[in-house]
This record gives structure tokens, sequence and C-alpha cells, in this order.
């Protein structure tokens, strides 16, 4: 027998598809547009290299994005019209799927909507003029309130908020070109004080795939939406490579350029450039960047709802949402969600060996979804593994070199799961697969 997430599944038909300017592109841009994206870009990396490197770097980030990432799991949700839990039953198996791509992914939303709320928090208050230091009693408050509001309003009335974040993404994508153009005069007199370009380039690349992985496995979820092969690809060049060069590169370019128009500016980091600006337009910034955290927030906590509840059903959704939402608020409030670069490095190395498993999956299948595979799919746990292991060798106790040259972490753990299913499907580890009960609705290549 299926389990019920995969027996009660029903594909999206072909007349609820949509353009990719209505949904898949708009989707993404918005999610590039949080400031968790850009706030620690400039960190570590304009101080080792020139801004042409960095921008470089970006670029190379913004093609593996779309083409390794996003591109077969939003084909595999055109072409099926099912969601990511459904289709990684293939790769996973049956039962395998309860956990990977479906527990992980939950699991990994938590970690996400902690990140949203700590940056919340923190310009909340620092837009209403209140030291935002973490552990202390207005931080806690806020975090409470904010926290369980957001995953409130994510349960029960998402799809407003959907139709909300379309306008809500103007604000970021006006004020990342404003704060752009009040930098660019110092922009041209950047000099790398510690230059050091592999450095640079590998870690930007690590930063931004690992930002983005989970949102790539979820373009199967987005691919549900597109009518075609067309709607997939422009989905993807505008809402995430287009994406990744302006919310990436401008805030970028605007912290070389803080730099040296303020010379005594705290840190490389994006709030430290609106601080360094001052008076009451830092303190508007602030608190128009914590509104455009909304949406994240509200799609975080949706997310982590649906996951738990569809492979738990025995737990409401609101319950489970809100017991995964304390684990949140207790990382924000706190301040372990202010890490974002080992957070990006976790979410990579999760979620590239699995976004690996699932080309290699889907191009053994003759470009096509083999359908569920029954129990737990070894090739695919194995590939996960192993991939999950390189993924995670900065944290290793392996010496400073070998973690240098094993950076992008991100893109050796895709590589990884990529060549461990392959050559372990092809030994005979995939199990057979079964029928499902809804057919599959294809809308051709």
């Amino acid at each position: 027998m299926l389990p019920p997430y995969l027996a009660k599944a029903v594909a999206n038909p072909p007349d609820k598809r949509l353009p990719w300017y209505s949904n898949i592109a708009p989707s993404y841009f918005g999610t590039f547009l949080w400031i968790a994206f850009f706030q620690s870009m400039a960190v570590g990396t304009i101080n080792r290299a020139s801004l042409g490197v960095c921008l470089a770097a970006l670029a190379v980030a913004a093609l593996l994005s779309h083409a390794l990432w996003y591109y077969v799991p939003a084909m595999l949700g055109m072409k099926t019209g099912f969601s990511l839990y459904v289709v990684g039953s293939s790769t996973f198996g049956t039962k395998g799927g309860y956990l990977m791509p479906g527990l992980l992914m939950g699991v990994l939303q938590v970690g996400w909507y902690s990140v949203s709320s700590f940056f919340a928090i923190k310009f909340i208050l620092t837009g209403f003029g209140f030291e935002a230091r973490p552990g202390s009693l207005p931080f806690i408050l806020v975090g409470i309130l904010w926290g369980y509001s957001m995953a409130y309003v994510g349960v029960k009335g998402v799809r407003y908020v959907a139709k909300l974040s379309l306008f809500l993404n103007i604000i970021p994508f006006l004020m990342v070109l404003f704060v752009f153009y009040k930098t660019q005069p110092g922009m041209g007199q950047h000099v790398p004080s510690d230059p050091n370009s592999f450095i640079a380039f590998t870690m930007l690349i690590q930063m931004v795939i690992g930002f983005f992985a989970t949102a790539g496995a979820a373009g199967t979820d987005f691919g549900m939406s597109a009518r075609n092969r067309r709607d997939v690809c422009l989905g993807g060049l505008v809402g995430i490579s287009l994406a990744i060069l302006y919310a990436g590169g401008l805030p970028l370019l605007s912290v070389a350029g803080a730099k040296v128009l303020f010379p005594h500016m705290q840190g490389l980091t994006y709030d430290a450039v609106i601080t360094a600006l001052g008076g009451w337009l830092a303190k508007a910034m602030f608190l128009l960047f914590a509104v455009a955290s909304i949406p994240p927030a509200c799609f975080c906590g949706f997310i982590i709802g649906n996951s738990f509840a569809t492979m738990i059903p025995s737990v409401s959704r609101m319950t489970i949402t809100m017991l995964g939402v304390t684990m949140s608020i207790v990382l924000a409030v706190t301040g372990v969600a202010e890490n974002l670069v080992s957070f990006f490095t976790i979410a990579g190395a999760s979620f590239g060996p699995i976004c690996g498993a699932m080309v290699a999956d889907y191009l053994l299948s003759g470009r096509r979804w083999a359908g569920p595979r029954e129990g737990i799919n070894l090739a695919g746990y194995i590939a996960w593994a192993l991939g999950f292991v390189v993924g995670n060798i900065p944290f290793l106790p392996v010496s400073d070199q070998v973690k240098t040259l094993a950076q992008p972490a991100v893109f050796y753990s895709f590589l990884t799961g990529f060549a461990v299913y392959w050559i372990l499907a092809k030994a005979g580890l995939q199990p057979k697969t079964v029928a499902m009960p809804a057919a599959i609705v294809s809308t051709g290549s």
C-alpha cells in the first residue's frame, strides 16, 4: 500500500497553470530580495577581492543555481503536476520519502524561520530606537509576538500574503537601489585589504547556493504551476539568475562604496551601511525591511506546517506549526540564528546531494519521473549521506588548507550526490517502481 502522502496526491491540471511572470519569477525574485540573502554578502569577500571578481562569482552562482538546483526539480513538477514530496519518492522511496525530502524540508524551514524572525526583531527594535540585543527582554517579547503571529498567518491566511507579497517586494527592490545610489561615489575607490581572490570567489558561490539550495529543490512545487518548459526556463532565469545579480550585486557594491565613504562604519554587513546613512532615513529603512520580511516569515511558517502535517497527518497543522515555530523563536531570540554563513553551509549540505541525486534519477529515467519506488531507495540515501559529509567539510576537524580547497562545499555536495546515485543506480540498488492511483499530468518537455 502507498503511504497517505502518495495515495492522496492529486496532480495539478493544465488548466490551473499560469505564465512564468505571474508565479515563478516574482516568487523567486522576492526570496532573494529578503535581506537575509545579502546581509552578510560582503563579509569575507570584498576585503579579499576586487569588485569585478566578486561580481563574476555571483554570475557563476546565478547560473549554477538555475541549471543544477532548480531546473530538474521544476521540470519534474511541470511534467507531473506533483509536489516535491511526491516526486521525491522516486529518488528516496515511498518510505524513504517521509524523511527526505519530506521532514528534512520542515526541519530546515524551522531554521529559516528563526533567521527571518531574528532580522525582523532586530530591525523593528532598531527602527524604534531600542538596543537590539539578543537575549534582552525587548528582544524576547518582540520575538514571541512576531514569531507566533506570522506563523498563525502562515497557517490561516497565506493565500492573502501571497497576493500582498507582489507589492511588498517593491519595498526592498527600491531600497536596495536607493542605497546603491547613495553609496556609488565610493565604489571606484575600493581596494581589498586582505587579497585572496580564490577564497572570495568560492565563498560567494557557497553563500549564494547555500541560501538557495532548499528553494531550488522546492522548484518542483513552482514547476507544478508552469505550463511548459519555456515557463520553467524564463521563470528561473528572471526569478533566480537575474535576481541573484540584482539582490546580491547591488548590496555588495553598496557595502564597498559605504566603507570608503564612511571609514568608521562598523563591519561589512548591509545593516551597517543603513546605520551609516544615519538619521530618520536609517530608522525608516529598518522598519521597512521588517515589513518586507512578512512574506518570507509567513511562507516559512506555511511550509513548516505543510511539511510536518503531510508526513504526520495525525497531528493538526496548527499544532505542529506552533511546535516548530517555538524552536525557531528560541534560536532567534538567543542570537543563534545570526550566524548566516554556517546556516547556509548546513542548508546547502542538506539539499545539495538531494538535488544532485534527483538530477541523476531524472536523467537515468529518460528525462521523466519514474514514479514512486518501493520502500527505501538505498541509492538515494547513500548518495545523500556521502554528499552531506562532503558539504560539511568546513565544519570537520581538518586543516585550514583542506577547508579552503573544499569550497564551495555545496557544489561538491551536489556533485557527490549526483555521482553516487548514478553509480549505485547502475549497480541495481534502485527498488522497483509502484503505480500511482492518480493520473500523472504531462504537459510535454
